[in-house]
């Protein structure tokens, strides 16, 4: 095994944004290699925030968006554990860029379970249509393919996030629960355009 120093630490810290000693035994379990230790991070963030997301998260900011000289504007509530991470900048942050995300990517609704059944049947009855002259074997799941596709493009939760479109905003809620220790919670969003 390597040598683990601390700039290696300090290094995959900077990369990461996890903790001193969790960067540290990362890069004890993956001999020093910086990539295999940003992995086994990503695994262990993933884990640890799936056990908090059952916590109650009732502090928090409403954040706010004007757009185009006041003819789109968003507000966003994100919850969280505690008034002191809701202070935090880098909370803040994550709520102005939710806010920003609403603004140009329109979601209709913030997850799955919102969108209205006869919605999903009415674009399932579509994604049939389209598939005239397929073999029967394969139409189901190129309709449930056509579902699954729609439904990333108009849930919030599910949507390539703007900045970062190898980040879906779950993705990125979840990494922000791994890097501050608490419960996130996008809670509700609505969107305002001038003429709709």
């Amino acid at each position: 095994m390597s040598e683990i120093s601390a700039s290696m630490v300090a290094a995959l810290r900077a990369k990461t944004g996890a903790g001193l000693i969790d960067c540290k035994k990362a890069l004890m379990e993956s001999n020093g290699n910086e990539e295999e230790a940003i992995v086994i991070l990503k695994k262990k963030g993933i884990a640890s925030a799936a056990k908090k997301a059952g916590r109650s998260a009732q502090e928090g900011l409403i954040g706010s968006y004007i757009h185009m000289g006041g003819k789109l504007g968003v507000l966003v509530e994100i919850n969280c554990e505690t008034d002191f991470v809701a202070r935090n900048e880098e909370f803040k942050q994550l709520v102005s860029d939710i806010c920003m995300h609403v603004a140009a990517a329109n979601p209709l609704y913030l997850k799955r379970e919102d969108v209205p059944a006869e919605a999903i049947e009415k674009e399932r009855e579509i994604a049939k249509a389209q598939c005239a002259g397929k073999p029967a074997s394969a139409i189901e799941k190129i309709v449930e393919g056509k579902l699954n596709k729609w439904l990333g493009e108009i849930c919030l939760l599910e949507q390539p996030f703007v900045k970062d479109s190898s980040l879906t905003v779950q993705a990125l809620i979840t990494s922000k629960i791994a890097k501050m220790g608490e419960n996130i919670v996008i809670r509700r969003f609505v969107r305002f355009q001038l003429g709709e």
